[in-house]
């Protein structure tokens, strides 16, 4: 400290100015860095949230005393303290969902609650629980849910329901497939609901997958898709991976028909019921002629001759129902109208004794089995016009671009590459003040004997102190105001050795300090003046 405290002293103000801004910098500059350093390396906790949920969420950090950060829509967290600081607030209910389910039927009481009020918060509880469901597939964001359940007006008619669904994504666009999917699962949660009933809107305001497509058949992408990776599996298991090229072309009918046909079968007729209707008339004659006499009993007329006559009648009714057959047929678009297959297949390459490799294409055999493969996979009809191309040409190689990605030794030493930056830096600025700066000031040459080192210092004899020697006894005698001058250190004194030589021979050797004598000199002159 006495040495720090006399080289301080030794300094001009300018330079103790200089001196003391640096220490200060230093001071703040080592401060700030280390807080870098020791302060921890936030990490993502939650992100898109709501609100509430994001209030709710910091409240929560804060009570806990966890330091956090909220950038924009998201909070940060020390990297340490993410995961189990999640698993602790979803104990405890958080992140909130802002769709809540079946729980709030359990604040419902059985008084004071009408029929209105059940049924508003039965479908509230409904569409929060299949928000949920929605939002746990990892494409989607955020989810919400509106169903509309008809009137309950019992002098109308019912009506049916329908719904809606509103998503965000979380990274690529939804497609018409996922669309499709949450159609049929909100139609299936609810009775009665249809899935053509059921919109699905994204973010951007654009219906997902026409209504259009929620009932009717694939189109004709989603027919030829599903035949090109058909045709294209059977092709690659003999030609190998990367040696075919398979497009499928599909026209389909755009045009909706409905046929109504009633027929009668009068050959196939079928009796239904039998009626039998039977009649008998009986009737007698006499043929005696009608007297006074044959009207008395005992008269001539009673032995008269007489003549009976039965008729009979039988009537047969049979009644026959005639066969009909009715016969109504509904063709919806998509069907398909007329297909064309092209499959491009690689050949093979043979190489002759020039060295020379040559192209070979695929025998015309397996050719023509391939053709009856694919004939097969695609459902070929010549009557419906239907064809299929197969050729064998040389496909290049084409390099792929780039380099194969491959882990690096930092993602296998798992070292967070923040902290060993700023310990970097640290260490950098460190390093150049105390070289630079702190160095340069304590290793300062002295400028007079007293500020060197007690066992350094030479003994007194050997300073030339100012002394000029007198041309009668040849001794130095001190001049006015030595005592306040530099004293030079003098060389190793030598036995008659001219003292000017001496001088002479120093000040080559300590040009620095013979300088700082002289201005030193120069001062104190230019104060006694």
């Amino acid at each position: 400290m006495q040495q720090i405290g006399t080289v301080w002293a030794s300094l001009d103000r300018r330079k103790q100015i200089i001196v003391a801004g640096a220490v200060v910098l230093v001071f703040f500059g080592v401060l700030g860095m280390s807080r870098l350093a020791t302060a921890p390396s936030m990490t993502l906790l939650y992100a898109g949230l709501e609100s509430g949920a994001a209030g709710d969420i910091v409240r929560a950090l804060d009570q806990r005393g966890v330091t956090f950060e909220i950038r924009g829509g998201s909070i940060y967290v020390p990297g340490s303290q993410r995961d189990e600081l999640r698993m602790t607030l979803a104990s405890e209910g958080l992140p909130a969902n802002g769709n809540r389910g079946y729980e709030l039927l359990d604040s419902l009481s059985g008084f004071g609650t009408t029929s209105q009020m059940f049924d508003a918060a039965y479908w509230r509880a409904k569409e929060g629980e299949l928000a949920r469901t929605i939002v746990g597939s990892p494409h989607v964001s955020q989810a919400r849910v509106h169903i509309a359940n008809g009137s309950t007006n019992p002098f109308q008619r019912s009506v049916a329901p329908t719904a809606s669904v509103y998503l965000v994504a979380s990274g690529a666009q939804f497609t018409s497939d996922q669309a499709k999917a949450i159609r049929f699962l909100v139609s299936s949660a609810v009775s009665g609901l249809a899935p053509e009933n059921v919109a699905v809107i994204d973010s951007n305001g654009a219906v997902i997958g026409g209504q259009e497509t929620a009932v009717a058949a694939d189109t004709a992408d989603d027919k030829a898709r599903q035949l090109r990776e058909r045709v294209m599996r059977l092709v690659e298991a003999r030609v190998g991976a990367g040696n075919a090229v398979v497009e499928v072309s599909v026209d389909t009918v755009t045009k909706t028909e409905s046929i109504r046909e009633r027929r009668f079968d009068p050959k196939g007729r079928v009796a239904i019921s039998t009626d039998v209707e039977e009649r008998s008339d009986s009737a007698r004659n006499q043929s005696s002629d009608v007297t006074v006499a044959s009207n008395l009993p005992d008269g001539d007329g009673a032995g008269g001759d007489e003549s009976n006559s039965n008729a009979t009648e039988t009537r047969e009714r049979i009644n026959y129902e005639v066969s009909e057959t009715e016969l109504e047929v509904h063709n919806a678009p998509g069907a398909i109208k007329r297909l064309t297959v092209a499959v491009l297949v690689n050949g093979t390459r043979a190489v002759d004794a020039a060295g020379v490799e040559t192209f070979v294409p695929m025998p015309e055999t397996e050719m023509g089995a391939l053709k009856e493969l694919v004939a097969s996979a695609v459902g070929f009809d010549a009557d419906r016009g239907d064809v299929i191309t197969l050729k064998s040409l040389d496909l290049p190689v084409v390099e792929p671009e780039g380099t194969v990605a491959s882990s690096s030794i930092w993602q296998k030493m798992h070292f967070d590459a923040m902290s060993l930056i700023q310990m970097t830096v640290l260490a950098i600025v460190s390093l150049v003040l105390g070289l630079f700066v702190v160095r340069p000031i304590l290793t300062k040459p002295a400028l007079a004997p007293a500020l060197l080192p007690v066992d350094t210092a030479p003994e007194p004899e050997s300073y030339l102190t100012g002394e000029i020697a007198s041309e009668d006894s040849g001794q130095f005698t001190s001049l006015p105001g030595s005592a306040t001058a530099g004293a030079v250190p003098a060389l190793a004194a030598q036995s008659g050795a001219d003292p000017v030589d001496r001088l002479r021979a120093m000040i080559g050797d300590k040009q620095e300090e013979t300088v700082e004598i002289l201005r030193s000199w120069l001062e104190e002159g230019e104060e006694r003046v």
